[in-house]
């Protein structure tokens, strides 16, 4: 596999597109990540080659937005997103991920047309309605998805968008939700021989990779606004809702 030209010619983007979203974006981006390389490979493989570096990518990102998270969010969805771990963790040999990326794609895809339609309409959304009872939903999903194939940026943004958080607020939560998800997930991905020595080799050749994918969504996030920010987000959350349901049915 290393010395297999497409799989740099795989991995190396999503590596960059990874940290550019963790970065910059709220990790939205990153969910193509798995997809890319499962190009070249399993995306059980690829899964464990991105682990080690995410979390890599989680201690960067937690470092460029130090003290910038909303705390109230995450002590609802943390907890819920780890009981999602759990769960994955406990179907691993059952689940079909295929009717996982179904789901999160036609919910995604619900919420985002929704968001569009209030907007053409000249009407608007309050963000404060959404209770506790939905983050914990969306945390267990986000938990849930992110352990099958590091996908739970749009569980995590459904929720996390119709905060009243500015374009800050919402990246640095997401970045101390996901980095205590890909730390936890260490643990079973190790019991279930997802790191391997092979894999644990590429994710080292790969690791370079973290900073400067990093660097690049942290300028990029600087210098976009808030508003042309989270019409990007949107828009990004509409294309990966297709991407999944499309990938949900092709190997149904």
């Amino acid at each position: 596999m290393l010395t297999d030209p497409m799989f740099y010619l795989a991995a190396v983007p999503a590596v960059l597109l990874f940290g550019i979203a963790k970065g910059g974006f709220g990790g939205g981006l990153g969910i193509i990540a798995v997809p890319l390389m499962s190009l070249v490979m399993s995306p059980i493989q690829a899964a464990g080659i991105l682990l080690p570096i995410l979390c890599l990518m989680d201690l960067l990102s937690i470092w460029a937005y130090r003290g910038k998270w909303v705390w109230p969010e995450l002590k609802i969805m943390v907890p819920a997103s780890l009981l999602g771990v759990i769960a994955g963790t406990l179907l691993f040999g059952y689940m079909n991920a295929a009717s996982v990326k179904l789901i999160v794609g036609v919910v995604a895809l619900l919420f985002t047309s929704h968001y569009w339609l209030l907007k053409r309409q000249g009407k608007t959304e309050s963000a404060n309605y959404l209770g506790w009872p939905y983050g914990v939903l969306s945390g267990a999903s986000a938990g849930f998805t992110s352990f099958i194939a590091h996908s739970g940026g749009p569980p995590a943004s459904m929720y996390l968008l119709r905060r009243p958080l500015n374009k800050t607020d919402f990246v640095a939560t997401t970045v101390v939700l996901f980095a205590v998800l890909n730390f936890v997930k260490l643990v079973p991905y190790g019991w279930l021989g997802q790191l391997s020595t092979n894999n644990l080799l590429a994710s080292l050749i790969l690791a370079p990779l973290a900073p400067l994918g990093v660097s690049l969504g942290v300028w990029l996030h600087n210098n976009v606004s808030d508003r042309y920010f989270f019409r990007f987000v949107y828009a990004l959350l509409f294309i990966v809702a297709i991407k999944l349901i499309s990938d949900g049915i092709t190997a149904w």
